[in-house]
């Protein structure tokens, strides 16, 4: 599950880590410490118009959209609420999901994500508290999470909206005990094919989605002023100590449905 993440880089700072060739956003990007579903994120999606060679990579354009897809057969987009994770396993099959997977592939700009690990310590009503872990790439760079977008149409007012999903794998075992998902990524040589929506083969598609590499992602606690979506701001990344239960460097929760 991935029901909270980060994402503080710039329009420009973006824009070179993902070498756009159009950039549809209007003003500068808010850093967002404590992005929850339905708000608006960056991400790229890869276009291919008539002019473009058959033999030249499709291109990338950062953009901004809704986080939880839409299907373009909706009714009500509230839907969205409860698709902003899509199993990887069931890609191909789902129906909110497969025509997205067809053609309409992403990549998701982010510093990391969040995760809430179940301790042994109980709260006043008899459940076990939940510790914040922020989790991200060791090096700093950004990460790719791999997602699908799909455009809705609103009947009552004609007005477009533009939405996006992020996929999930099996967690690896490092990160296994904070949660049993988390976001699968696309390499950066992977980009082109994953973004371009020409028709491809199932098994190709899913060949490009990969887990990180153990050792490459770092998870840390948090505090749980991250709990609320309102509190948002770079303390909200700050390292804490945490309860011995939870283990000295890993830690996980989730915030929607897959």
């Amino acid at each position: 599950m991935c029901g909270r993440y980060a994402t503080t880089r710039t329009t420009a700072g973006l824009n070179q880590a993902f070498e756009a060739d159009l950039v549809a956003i209007d003003g500068e990007l808010e850093p967002d410490y404590n992005l929850a579903p339905t708000k608006t994120a960056p991400i790229v999606i890869g276009r291919r118009p008539d002019d473009l060679a058959p033999d030249a990579p499709a291109q990338r354009e950062l953009t901004v959209a809704r986080w939880g897809l839409v299907p373009s057969w909706a009714k009500d987009p509230k839907i969205g609420n409860r698709l902003i994770n899509a199993r990887s396993e069931t890609l191909a099959e789902k129906p909110a999901f497969r025509r997205a997977f067809a053609s309409r592939r992403t990549l998701v700009p982010a510093d990391g994500y969040f995760e809430w690990y179940a301790t042994d310590d109980l709260d006043a009503k008899g459940k076990p508290r939940k510790q914040p872990f922020f989790i991200r790439p060791r090096d700093g760079s950004v990460m790719a999470m791999a997602g699908l977008h799909e455009f809705w149409k609103d009947p009552s007012t004609d007005e477009w909206l533009l939405s996006y999903t992020i996929i999930t794998t099996s967690a690896e075992d490092s990160l296994g005990h904070l949660h049993d998902r988390m976001p699968l990524m696309v390499a950066p040589e992977a980009w082109d094919d994953w973004l371009d929506p020409a028709p491809r083969p199932t098994g190709e598609l899913l060949e490009l989605l990969t887990p990180a590499a153990p050792g490459r992602l770092d998870a840390y606690p948090v505090a749980t002023a991250v709990n609320n979506v309102r509190n948002n701001g770079p303390e909200l990344l700050d390292p804490v100590a945490t309860h011995p239960d939870a283990g000295e460097d890993d830690g996980g929760h989730d915030d929607g449905a897959e």
